[in-house]
C-alpha cells in the first residue's frame, strides 16, 4: 500500500476531479508533477494567472482577459450570430475560419433532469441581444446530444417569433467514414439533409 502524506492525498484527491482523470491518472499525473518542481511551479502560477485575470464577456460569455472580449470588438458581421454551449465550443468553431459572425455562449445546455432550467442558461441575455433588431440569422451550434436538440428546438421557439432566421448546424456522416461503419441514426439524419449536386 502506497505510504503518502495529506497534502498527496488532496493532490490525488484535486487531479481526480478533472474530466476523464481516475485514479491510476491522478497518481501518474502526481508522481510526474513531484519529479519535475520546475513545470510544476510553472503549472501553479499559470493557475494563479488564470484564476486572476480570465473572466467571462459580459456580451457573448466566451472567455476572456478584456471585457468585452476580442471577438465582441473586432470587425464581424453583426448580423449573423453563432449560440454554443461553451466557450470550448465556441473555440472549435472559431478555428474553422467559417464563421465571421458573433458569438452567444449559453454556458450549458437544458437539462431538466439535471436541474438546468433556461433561467440557469445565458438565455435571458440572448434575447436582449437580439431585441436590438441587428441580428437576421441566428445559427445554433449546439451539441448533437439529448440536451443539445432540446436547447436548439427551444431557442428556435424563443427566436423565430423575431422574425429572425434560425438555422441548425449540418450533420451527418464524418467526412472520410465508410458508411457500413457508421450508426443508423447518422445515416439517417444524413439523408434527411441530403442536399443537391
Amino acid at each position: 500500500m502506497l505510504q503518502s502524506s495529506n497534502s498527496f492525498a488532496r493532490l490525488l484527491a484535486e487531479l481526480q476531479k478533472l474530466p476523464g482523470v481516475g485514479g491510476k491518472t491522478a497518481l501518474r499525473l502526481a508522481f510526474h508533477l513531484l519529479k519535475s518542481p520546475e513545470n510544476t511551479a510553472a503549472l501553479a502560477d499559470s493557475l494563479g494567472d488564470v484564476l486572476a485575470r480570465v473572466r467571462f464577456c459580459s456580451v457573448c460569455f466566451g472567455i476572456t482577459e478584456e471585457d468585452p472580449c476580442r471577438l465582441c470588438t473586432s470587425d464581424r458581421d453583426d448580423t449573423s450570430l453563432c449560440i454554443v454551449e461553451e466557450p470550448q465550443d465556441l473555440l472549435a468553431v472559431e478555428r474553422t475560419r467559417a464563421f465571421r459572425g458573433r458569438y452567444h455562449v449559453l454556458q450549458g445546455a437544458l437539462s431538466p433532469l439535471n436541474g438546468v432550467t433556461p433561467n440557469r442558461l445565458r438565455i435571458a441575455e440572448l434575447m436582449r441581444r437580439l431585441e436590438g433588431g441587428t441580428v437576421r440569422e441566428v445559427v445554433i451550434a449546439t451539441n448533437f446530444s439529448v440536451e443539445g436538440e432540446a436547447t436548439a428546438l427551444y431557442l428556435a421557439r424563443q427566436i423565430k417569433p423575431l422574425g429572425i432566421r434560425v438555422t441548425r448546424l449540418a450533420h451527418g456522416i464524418p467526412l472520410g467514414s465508410d458508411l457500413e461503419y457508421v450508426d443508423a441514426a447518422t445515416v439517417q439524419r444524413a439523408l434527411e439533409g441530403r442536399s443537391e449536386l
